[in-house]
């Protein structure tokens, strides 16, 4: 994946975080994107009420990912990981 093709799907991976992010606000939560590998692997970190939250793992899993997944093919999986890596 070339630099610019990186950046590109990066952008769009933005661009759909900020359509999900009003829902996560609502519920005091919030998400911020951390990486997106050359193959595909998106890396975010869960905030304020979404970080330590028991249903973060399915809204990460059937929220986050899947809406992902539908407007970016490219998307192959998404991680939440801690704000220390």
């Amino acid at each position: 994946m070339t630099e610019q093709t990186k950046a590109d799907l990066r952008k769009r991976v933005e661009e759909v975080l900020e359509i999900i992010r009003p829902n996560l606000q609502a519920d005091g939560g919030d998400v911020a994107l951390v990486d997106v590998s050359d193959e595909g692997d998106v890396k975010v970190t869960l905030q304020g009420a979404c970080h330590g939250c028991p249903m973060a793992a399915m809204t990460l899993q059937m929220g986050i990912e899947r809406i992902l997944k539908k407007e970016i093919p490219e998307v192959r999986s998404v991680e939440n990981v801690s704000d220390e890596e």
